[in-house]
């Protein structure tokens, strides 16, 4: 056994090879450790959780670099793979100096769905709002809660573009007031607009796997939203615009439908936009004013929520 190695426990259900190395290493790394069966390969930035950590963010078609400057590579084998005998041949392949210290642990089989339900807590949104997951118990009976698991869609209500919503939504007056969510996901925004007294809701996406979600959570916590794939939702939203319009996706994306959201907002209804970074915020802003009375900008660690008031010469 290499003595850069760490000892194994040959009694564990895999063996994970943990190893850290520059930016520019770890692609090739990664896919040459897959090539000698590794069954699956996790690179993070090893400096997480310390002060030299570096947030990445990006926009949909937008190129940055995919790797941190040091990255720690954790990749799983099956025990009988027998991976710390084809170290030298990966670390050969890949070009990473061959002294390159690296560790050989055992990982338990564990209950994985217990673990994972474990990162997911009810998530308090404000005095009276609550989301919490099934698998909880409700913490407070009297509140409005909203049930929601994790799953295929955006939307948990742990992220802080959706809390920056959800806190937006439960300081508007909503009794007798048509909500729009555009880009819906989970359909928690809509959802949670109907438990706190909207007359109609109605949630916009492109995926249809979030549409999917959407419908059954909508469901499971028994409130009346309909929810429409983007292509057809355009025509019925003309319709009868909106009083309240959310739209919690991203920048880009934010500034290529302004037009149609001022389109399905009423003049005098209110907008609120998520999923901005700050330093995004003045541009989707001025974006908006051609149409919206912009209102304070909302944060909650470097994300931002815009909102605004329908011009009555808005369009």
């Amino acid at each position: 056994m290499p003595s850069n190695c760490h000892e194994k426990n040959t009694k564990m259900s895999w063996l994970a090879v943990s190893v850290v190395v520059d930016g520019e290493k770890a692609d090739a790394l990664s896919d040459e450790f897959l090539r000698q069966g590794a069954l699956s390969v996790d690179i993070a930035d090893a400096t997480a959780g310390t002060t030299s950590e570096v947030p990445m963010f990006a926009e949909p078609g937008s190129v940055i670099n995919t790797n941190w400057s040091v990255n720690r590579l954790v990749a799983l084998f099956l025990p009988e793979a027998n991976p710390e005998n084809k170290i030298s041949a990966i670390f050969k392949a890949a070009k990473v100096p061959e002294n390159t210290p690296y560790g050989v642990d055992g990982v338990d089989d564990q209950d994985w769905v217990r673990l994972t339900q474990a990162q997911f807590t009810p998530q308090q949104i404000s005095a009276r709002l609550w989301v919490v997951p099934t698998w909880h118990a409700l913490v407070d009976k009297q509140a409005i809660n909203i049930r929601l698991d994790p799953g295929l869609a955006f939307g948990t209500g742990t992220h802080p573009t959706t809390r920056l919503c959800l806190r937006w939504l439960d300081q508007q007056r909503l009794e007798g007031r048509r909500v729009t969510d555009y880009g819906c996901g989970s359909g928690i925004l809509a959802i949670a607009a109907m438990k706190l007294g909207a007359h109609s809701a109605m949630g916009v996406d492109i995926d249809e796997q979030a549409l999917f979600a959407a419908r059954n959570n909508a469901l499971m916590n028994q409130t009346e939203v309909t929810f429409y794939p983007a292509e057809m939702a355009t025509e019925v939203a003309l319709q009868v615009p909106a009083d309240i319009v959310l739209a919690n996706i991203l920048a880009h994306p934010l500034e290529v439908l302004a037009p149609l959201l001022a389109k399905i907002t009423a003049v005098g209804g209110r907008i609120a936009l998520s999923g901005i970074l700050a330093q995004q915020a003045d541009e989707v802003r001025e974006r908006y004013s051609q149409w919206f009375d912009m209102q304070a900008i909302e944060r909650e660690d470097e994300w931002v929520m815009l909102s605004g008031i329908k011009k009555a010469d808005g369009g």
